[in-house]
């Protein structure tokens, strides 16, 4: 295993994603590559619309360096990239361009009206990848 992605948005389950994930880099002394996705509205006729206002790039730059701060305490070194676009499609997208041999993503145990109502990106990661895909559970 050479190369690593993770998604990242600073919730716990991509807090424990990121714990995950350091330590199969550190034992595998793999390439840690940390995306974390400013989501876009949908709009009408199938466009994207505008950056929803309360989760903005410069929010996920910053959740990026506190990644970085959590990961240089252990010594791993990572490549962080901030993005926007479907959260799902963009961690599948940039794992493909950059051939990564795993990609992993946290996920929470939804309820049923979770489970009806919301979009997972654990859920459509695993669906769309071409590659390994580890969704880390809660505790």
């Amino acid at each position: 295993m050479k190369t690593i992605l993770v998604g990242y948005d600073e919730t716990e389950p991509s807090k424990r994603a990121l714990a995950r994930a350091a330590e199969l880099a550190a034992a595998f002394e793999a390439k840690l590559v940390l995306v974390s996705v400013a989501p876009v509205m949908h709009g009408a006729a199938r466009s994207a619309g505008a950056i929803d206002p309360t989760d903005s790039p410069e929010r996920h730059v910053e959740e990026l360096a506190h990644a970085r701060a959590y990961l240089d305490e252990r010594g791993v070194d990572a490549e962080y990239v901030p993005a926007i676009g479907d959260p799902a499609g963009t961690i599948t997208m940039l794992a493909d361009e950059r051939d990564v041999d795993l990609i992993v993503v946290g996920t929470r145990e939804p309820g049923l009206v979770d489970r009806v109502l919301r979009h997972s990106v654990s859920r459509s990661v695993s669906h769309k990848a071409h590659r390994d895909v580890m969704i880390v559970h809660p505790g």
